[in-house]
């Protein structure tokens, strides 16, 4: 029988019974190492879209977790042996005393990735993945993780700090100027969510920080529009957008959060 989930009302209908039966397979792995399952990404920030949207879900256990457990729980979770409704599953483990401090790193102890449309990828070794996503996603995840397991993510999650987060922010917001791996739409509308998160400390949905962009800077909204109108779809029918547009608007994104980081003192 699959755990009952803390909030189930919170979650769209077509994740429910999936992400039951996910916190009730991490449950049975992890035993009473288990600290805390949240949603995190898009479903915490309410802007979830199925045939889109990825599952993001960020699960916490104590340091005296048995090694070999981590990858029975990668091997648990994946698709298709527990067939991921969404586009894919990107899950992160991380330990109670990473988590404890503030932190620009990496640090997990698990990044798994799987689901239809993601490559199948277990990684256990966190110097090898490119820090900033993860500082970012623990900033969204400290101020909006949705509980399905366990303790609040404010409780176990510190922030990182400002100047690390900016910094995170800058990164990302350099990859995808390069584009590579990216859809055109998640650029822009990943380019909006960190201006409006420079502008006001929110971090808020792609769509809704695409609205506050669009109305603030007229010579991006045919841009910004043109991105949410693809981002609507499913990822195979995406829209192309113009490559030299994409590029201009993430220049100003970059110097937006060059100029919080001067302000700030970062």
């Amino acid at each position: 029988m699959a755990h009952p989930l803390e909030d189930p009302q919170s979650l769209p209908t077509e994740l429910r019974p999936y992400l039951e039966e996910l916190v009730r397979r991490t449950r049975t792995v992890c035993g009473p190492h288990l600290v805390s399952v949240f949603a995190v990404g898009s479903l915490a920030l309410r802007d979830y879209r199925h045939g889109r949207s990825d599952v993001d879900v960020t699960v916490v256990v104590e340091p005296s977790l048995p090694g070999p457990a981590l990858h029975d729980l990668a091997g648990a979770l994946a698709h298709p042996h527990l067939p991921c409704p969404a586009a894919g599953l990107e899950l992160v483990v991380y330990g109670t005393d990473f988590l404890s401090r503030p932190s620009a790193a990496a640090g997990y102890l698990l990044n798994l990735n799987t689901g239809p449309l993601l490559p199948n990828r277990a990684d256990f070794d966190a110097a090898r993945s490119p820090a900033f996503w993860y500082a970012i996603d623990r900033s969204v995840a400290h101020r909006t993780g949705l509980s399905l397991s366990g303790r609040p993510a404010r409780e176990v999650i510190a922030a990182p700090e400002h100047r690390d987060l900016l910094a995170a922010i800058r990164a990302s917001v350099r990859e995808h100027s390069d584009g590579e791996g990216h859809l055109a739409d998640n650029r822009v509308l990943n380019g909006c969510r960190s201006v409006v998160f420079c502008r006001t400390g929110r971090w808020m949905a792609k769509r809704g920080a695409a609205r506050e962009v669009a109305l603030a800077e007229e010579d991006f909204r045919p841009l910004v529009e043109a991105a949410v109108g693809s981002f609507e779809r499913p990822r195979s029918s995406a829209v192309p957008l113009p490559a030299a547009a994409v590029r201009t608007f993430l220049t100003w994104v970059q110097e937006c959060v060059d100029q919080t980081a001067r302000e700030s003192g970062a």
